[in-house]
């Protein structure tokens, strides 16, 4: 029987377990993460990033800051209790008594309210703050009817001021028509000095005159009088204007009449010296000096020299 030789078959390799590599893998991972962690710790230790240092340094610009603020606070508080120290010094001697202290009061107040605020429940505060929103609520309310009101009242003001003789009754633009003012002035026949109750306007017959505030006609007198032709409104409120001496009336009794509208035009009827309009204005029955009345269209200047051109002239001319 033939005897095999082992010596002339090759050898095979022996091949290396995967698990092995794998754990050897992993292992050499660990490693080096290990490595880098001890790195990134060690280089944190000794040096700074660039945002930690950006912060460092901000945060060095922030404490450096808050120091300065804290030291212009101290000083102010200084000066305030400097000036508080004198303030009651000063009344001491003036009253031989301190003064109240308002901001005490305050403080105790709100203090207060904070501390009620942190002893109390989610529940408690979810209902003052339902309690407040109605309150709020019917306050809006009682806002919103007061702002009607008040809006009612200046609509009211505002056609009252329409009731009030504001312009002259002619176009007086050169504020040179106003030859007699309202006082002591000549009377023109009988050359004595006697009450002046009106303006007078030296204008050409034919002029047109204006009411000057809305109103109702209240008379209408087309006579042989002293007074001659004559328009009287009634304003209301106590306000009442006549135009005096007309050629002729374009309203009748109980006509309504606005501000601006012709009521006649100029003339030279009843005791007149010459052509011109006599303009009263009447307050509760008492004649009073009309110029006053010509705010809606005079500036305070042209008011004075409308005062002085009117003060020049002592003929009156009816």
């Amino acid at each position: 029987m033939a005897k095999t030789n082992h010596k002339n078959q090759p050898t095979v390799p022996s091949r290396k377990r995967p698990g092995k590599q794998l754990l050897r893998l992993f292992v050499s991972l660990m490693v080096w993460m290990g490595a880098a962690v001890l790195y990134y710790v060690a280089f944190s230790i000794f040096f700074d990033t660039p945002i930690e240092y950006e912060m460092k340094h901000e945060t060095d610009r922030l404490r450096k800051e808050y120091e300065d603020l804290t030291n212009r606070y101290d000083t102010l508080m200084m000066v305030l209790d400097n000036l508080s120290a004198r303030d009651r010094a000063i009344f001491r001697s003036l009253f031989e008594s301190d003064p109240y202290d308002f901001d005490a009061e305050y403080e105790e107040q709100r203090y207060a309210t904070y501390e009620a605020l942190f002893n109390s429940s989610t529940r408690q505060l979810k209902r003052d703050l339902r309690n407040r929103v109605r309150a709020l609520e019917q306050h809006m309310v009682q806002l919103n009817e007061s702002y009607h009101l008040l809006h009612e009242q200046l609509t009211k003001q505002g056609e009252a001021c329409d009731h009030i003789p504001s312009i002259q009754p002619v176009i007086n633009k050169q504020l040179s028509l106003l030859t007699t003012s309202y006082g002591m002035r000549i009377h023109p026949f009988y050359k004595t000095l006697q009450s002046h109750q009106g303006v007078d306007y030296a204008i050409p017959e034919g002029s047109r005159v204006f009411a000057t505030a809305d109103g109702v006609v209240r008379e209408v007198a087309r006579r042989n009088s002293t007074s001659g032709n004559t328009v009287v409104i009634d304003h209301g409120n106590g306000y009442e204007t006549s135009y005096s001496h007309l050629s002729q009336i374009s309203v009748r009794k109980g006509q309504r009449v606005h501000r601006g509208d012709i009521i006649a035009l100029s003339g030279d009827s009843g005791l007149s010296l010459a052509p011109h309009l006599h303009y009263e204005v009447r307050l509760n029955g008492m004649r009073v000096d009309p110029i006053h009345y010509f705010f809606m269209e005079l500036t305070p200047s042209e008011y004075k020299r409308l005062m002085r051109i009117a003060q020049t002239g002592m003929q009156a001319f009816d």
